[in-house]
């Protein structure tokens, strides 16, 4: 998606004279999101040195739809060195790159088990290594707050 946007932006920084050709960065030529990043980066500020030309509508709306794309990208594509981290969803509109830590705990709220997985783990797959952690540390399980259909 990054290509694309900043393809469409050249595309009509283009329109806007020819000169400006010879002013553009070095576009990235592999699949790297980090290099794509920087890439674009480099183009949205070349382009803002230019007040006059940041100014006309097309060229305004490529920039600002290329600068979200950079910003989406950032927040749900988080670079990560780790291989086992995966996104994951706290509701249908909110994630996060990580991992997860699943609890069980008291009413008192004293964690008895914990189990760490990736981001994309679900909850309920965990239930029974959080039971049988929290009955070998000696606490009676009576309630369940929440779990899978496999789990009932």
């Amino acid at each position: 998606m990054l290509k694309e946007r900043a393809r469409q932006l050249r595309k009509v920084v283009y329109s806007a004279g020819e000169n400006w050709k010879e002013r553009m960065p070095k576009k990235n030529e592999d699949n790297d999101l980090e290099h794509e990043l920087s890439y674009c980066d480099k183009l949205e500020k070349e382009i803002e040195s230019d007040e006059a030309l940041c100014s006309l509508p097309k060229i305004k709306e490529k920039l600002n739809l290329l600068k979200e794309t950079i910003e989406d990208t950032q927040d749900h594509y988080t670079l990560s060195r780790d291989s086992d981290a995966r996104t994951g969803h706290k509701t249908l509109d909110s994630s996060f790159f990580g991992f997860k830590t699943h609890i069980a705990m008291t009413e008192e709220r004293i964690i008895t088990a914990a189990v760490v997985t990736s981001g994309a783990k679900g909850d309920g797959p965990e239930l029974p290594a959080l039971l049988e952690a929290s009955q070998e540390n000696g606490i009676e399980v009576d309630t369940i707050a929440y779990s899978g259909k496999e789990n009932l």
